[in-house]
């Protein structure tokens, strides 16, 4: 071999060698870029997979807005039995449903990373109040990252796949409603529930028909209530609430027709065979009539009930106040009901307390409410469209408040037939609108407010003749063809006789002197245009629609209570309580209170010159033989009032308008055994004595009241 091929295979022996080095080189770069790679991918996969302790907080936070099927999706299936969809939805929903979960939360106190298993302590609100416990979960590795290994313990330590989680709920009793002496406005009752068991009825197509007459209800109502789901043929599947027969009222010699009526339907529905009576408790309302706007009623509580009430302890089976005291005291009255949850195992034995709450009766509301006087004025008044409020002028105490005409409250506890809902609905005397809520035009019974204004005022001397202008006045030609008239002629035209004759002359001619400014400040002094400080609402008084008294028309005729003028009668009753106090004005109100601390609504109102001044010309109206409240003089006691008649038409030169009647009477001394300050109206006295109707109805209320009637 020649040199010259010895160096030139040299060359490429060292070429070749430097080729596998570099291939070598480039090699272990691409492998360490790969690795580099991974590393970073599987260091961000981690990152982006949520730790186990992450996942319980996430699962945990489901619960509460019932997300169960997004809490089926984090389960490790295999791992947790592959349970189903289904199943694990139900199961869940059923137990947190049932007990009302609420306020869930939750603290990781531990994480074994080897084992995967997180514990943890929850706490969670219920219907047995709140529950607490310790507890673990175990997560093992998916496709898709960690899944929870699901099991019925997760729910509550100590439950099993064949236990089951109870709630038993022990209901409130709801508190009674009394009256000032303790007698019951509202309080259990008994009521007799009509059913059928459907194993027994014969021919019963027949038989439902007979019994719907019998109930007043359609037969479609008794097929819906026999085929619902729970109903089998030995069920007593109740049909409808009526009447308890009074036994005692049927042994008088002259019972009550509806009493004869109530026993025959009965008998007559047991004569249908599957037909039977079974005595329950219900809500009772002994007054019925005579206090129903002012005690209300109870209903059942309606899906929608629930919704707004959520959390606040109602069940499907509660009743809720829907009207009076019973809805403005429902939340006292309801009580709380007792309630236990626990676990059973498959045999129905207890195994573990969750939770448990007693139970809390609903309070005893006691009212200044005379029931005897309540049902005397009922009785009086029955027939007319009226409203009437009494109470004791030295102390506030209201002593009744009735409207009629009135319905039946109890008919809501028992049900209304639809015939029967129709008729109270469509009745023009309106039975079911609340009169006392509401503000009437006060007629003349307005002028002792004008005459203290006035007197307070200076506008009004007491001793001044204003002379006698006749039946007929107006201040001059600007009001054209507009006159103030009055009934009474008489001499010498000073402010007691102004009283005792209900001057309307007078009282408008007092109003001018007053002037607008001076009389709408005044009244605003005595609440008018604001709310009365009374646990019922009640209508505001009001002295113009547009919130000023805007013509001297318009002002005369507020004088004597007529323009724009519009009084609640509780409001005229606190007003008239001035004359009685000095010329402070009573508050008033409605809790009865053993040992109450008097208030004054406004104190100062009057002087006690003024007060004094205007109580003995109201004297003189009940007591003077002149004077239109002399019906209701007595001779044992001394009292003190104010009749009016206010004239409600379309228009000044309307003479096919309506009245209304108001009669306001109270005892006028201190020293009175039974004191009693009693403001009533009545709608459409017009042809039947005026003011003179109201005064001989409350001459008979006030005659039961000092007799001492209950």
């Amino acid at each position: 071999m020649n040199r010259k091929n010895r160096k030139t295979r040299k060359k490429q022996r060292k070429k070749r060698k430097l080729l596998l080095l570099t291939a070598a080189i480039s090699g272990a770069a691409a492998i360490a870029i790969a690795v580099a790679a991974w590393t970073l991918s599987f260091s961000r996969r981690a990152e982006a997979t949520p730790s186990p302790r992450e996942l319980l907080l996430t699962y945990m936070n489901h619960i509460p807005a019932q997300e169960y099927e997004q809490m089926y999706e984090m389960l490790h299936l295999e791992a947790s039995g592959d349970i189903s969809r289904e199943d694990f939805v139900t199961r869940n929903s059923a137990i947190y449903e049932g007990i009302e979960v609420e306020n869930m939360s939750v603290e990781i106190t531990g994480y074994d990373q080897k084992s995967e298993i997180v514990s943890y302590q929850t706490s969670l609100d219920t219907l047995a109040g709140t529950i607490r416990f310790e507890n673990k979960a175990q997560f093992l590795e998916r496709e898709e990252g960690y899944g929870l290994v699901w099991k019925d313990s997760l729910i509550f330590p100590g439950l099993s796949s064949e236990d089951k989680v109870r709630v038993t709920t022990t209901p409130a009793e709801r508190g009674n409603i009394l009256d000032r002496n303790g007698a019951t406005l509202a309080g259990t009752g008994t009521a007799t529930s009509v059913g059928i068991v459907p194993g027994k009825l014969e021919n019963r197509e027949e038989a439902i028909a007979k019994i719907a007459e019998l109930l007043e209800i359609t037969p479609e109502t008794v097929e819906k209530k026999l085929s619902a789901q729970w109903v089998k043929d030995d069920s007593f599947v109740p049909v409808k609430t009526v009447p308890k027969v009074d036994e005692l009222e049927l042994m008088k010699e002259e019972p009550k027709e509806e009493a004869i009526r109530e026993q025959e339907r009965q008998a007559a529905l047991l004569n249908v065979p599957g037909v039977m009576l079974s005595d329950i408790q219900v809500r009772e309302y002994p007054l019925g009539e005579a206090a129903a706007h002012l005690v209300g009623y109870v209903q059942s509580v309606t899906a929608e009930d629930l919704k707004e009430h959520a959390g606040e302890g109602y069940t499907a089976s509660s009743v809720i106040g829907r009207s009076g005291m019973e809805g403005l005291f429902e939340q006292e009255l309801k009580g709380q009901n007792g309630c236990r949850i626990y676990i059973v195992d498959s045999e129905g034995n207890e195994k573990e307390d969750l939770a448990y709450r007693p139970v809390e009766n609903g309070q005893d509301i006691q009212l200044t409410i005379d029931a005897g006087l309540q049902r005397e004025i009922y009785k009086e008044f029955q027939e007319d469209k009226s409203c009437s409020a009494a109470m004791n002028p030295y102390t506030g105490e209201v002593l009744a408040l009735v409207s009629t005409p009135a319905y039946d409250n109890n008919d809501f506890i028992l049900g209304f037939s639809d015939e029967k809902w129709a008729a109270l609905n469509e009745d023009e005397a309106m039975p079911l609108y609340n009169r006392f809520r509401q503000a009437w035009c006060p007629g003349s019974s307005f002028k002792p407010v004008i005459a203290a204004i006035g007197l307070e005022s200076g506008a009004i001397d007491p001793a001044e003749d204003y002379g006698n202008v006749g039946l007929r006045w107006q201040k001059d030609a600007s009001w054209g063809s507009y006159y103030v008239t009055t009934l009474h002629a008489y001499e010498p035209v000073t402010l007691e006789n102004a009283l005792i004759y209900s001057n309307n002359i007078y009282f408008a001619k007092a109003a001018l002197r007053i002037g607008a400014e001076e009389l709408e400040n005044a009244l605003l002094r005595l609440g008018f245009q604001e709310e009365l400080p009374f646990e019922i609402a009640m209508a505001e008084s009001q002295y113009s629609n547009s919130g000023h008294i805007e013509t001297e028309i318009q002002l005369a005729d507020s004088g004597y209570g007529q323009g724009e003028i519009l009084m609640n009668p509780l409001h005229m009753a606190c007003i008239y309580s001035a004359f009685c106090n000095e010329g402070n004005i009573r508050k008033p109100y409605l809790l009865y209170q053993q040992e109450a601390a008097l208030e004054y609504w406004i104190p100062g109102a009057f002087s006690s010159e003024t007060a004094n001044l205007v109580l003995e010309g109201m004297k003189k109206v009940v007591n003077d033989a002149d004077g239109t409240g002399y019906e209701a003089h007595r001779e044992d006691v001394v009292l003190a009032g104010k009749t009016g008649t206010a004239e409600i038409k379309a228009s000044k030169e309307d003479t096919s308008g309506t009245e209304l009647g108001w009669f306001a009477v109270c005892t006028a001394e201190r020293s009175a055994e039974r004191p009693i300050l009693l403001i009533s109206m009545v709608e459409d006295v017009k042809g039947r004595g005026g003011s003179g109707y109201v005064v001989e109805k409350d001459r008979l209320v006030l005659d039961e009241w000092f007799n001492g009637g209950n």
